[in-house]
């Protein structure tokens, strides 16, 4: 039997040492392992993309214009910067208000912690098209999500311009609410690549690990 101190000294030594040449060699000589091991990763992943799925994404588009020329018409390019910074930093704090969130959680039952943390993403270029991701089991559901949030946030924002929150120039539109494009959060391509390359690293550790017993 083996010393399970022994056995810890000598991962040890194997994890903190450097491959030598030989180790290098025995991977070279192995690439038909490393072909069928890749396969199998792959189907792997496959595999688990189709018994267990990501969740449906479905994604909200809203325009925003901040009309750059007209809110500063003979400032420096370093006030527009901060201008655009500062107006696209209180849309976002909208976006994910406790007012959007409660509204959403309690028209589909999901907590706010939820909401910000696992369902919903936003993607903002600071000016054109502001992405709203929704993520659910249900395709239906992630596009309801989607839509509502995409709508909630233009409401909201229309408001505090009305209000004089937000600065008057900026523009928002609903660009696409129905018939959301849903597909899949992580593509299966994603699934057969992160396997592949999860099995091949785990070979290799094993490979390069358990040598081949001498002096027998």
């Amino acid at each position: 039997m083996h010393n399970p101190s022994s056995f810890s000294l000598h991962l040890s030594s194997f994890v903190l040492s450097s491959p030598s040449l030989d180790d290098l060699i025995r991977l070279l000589k192995a690439w038909r392992f490393w072909v069928l091991g890749a396969l199998l990763g792959a189907l792997i992943g496959a595999a688990v993309y189709f018994i267990v799925p990501p969740p449906y994404r479905a994604t909200a588009t809203v325009n925003v214009d901040f009309n750059l020329e007209q809110a500063w018409p003979k400032d420096t390019d370093r006030q527009q910067f901060y201008y655009l910074e500062r107006e696209s930093r209180k849309l976002e704090e909208i976006a994910w208000s406790d007012e959007i969130m409660s509204e959403l959680s309690s028209l589909f039952a999901i907590t706010n912690d939820d909401l910000r943390g696992r369902v919903l993403q936003l993607s903002q270029p600071a000016e054109a098209g502001w992405h709203f991701y929704a993520d659910d089991r249900d395709a239906k559901t992630a596009e309801g999500l989607a839509s509502a949030w995409a709508n909630a946030f233009v409401q909201k924002t229309q408001a505090d311009i009305a209000a004089g929150n937000i600065n008057e120039f900026v523009k928002l539109e609903v660009t696409q609410s129905e018939g959301l494009p849903k597909k899949r959060s992580i593509p299966l391509s994603g699934y057969i690549l992160a396997g592949s390359m999860g099995f091949l690293t785990l070979a290799v550790f094993i490979f390069l690990f358990i040598k081949p017993k001498m002096g027998r």
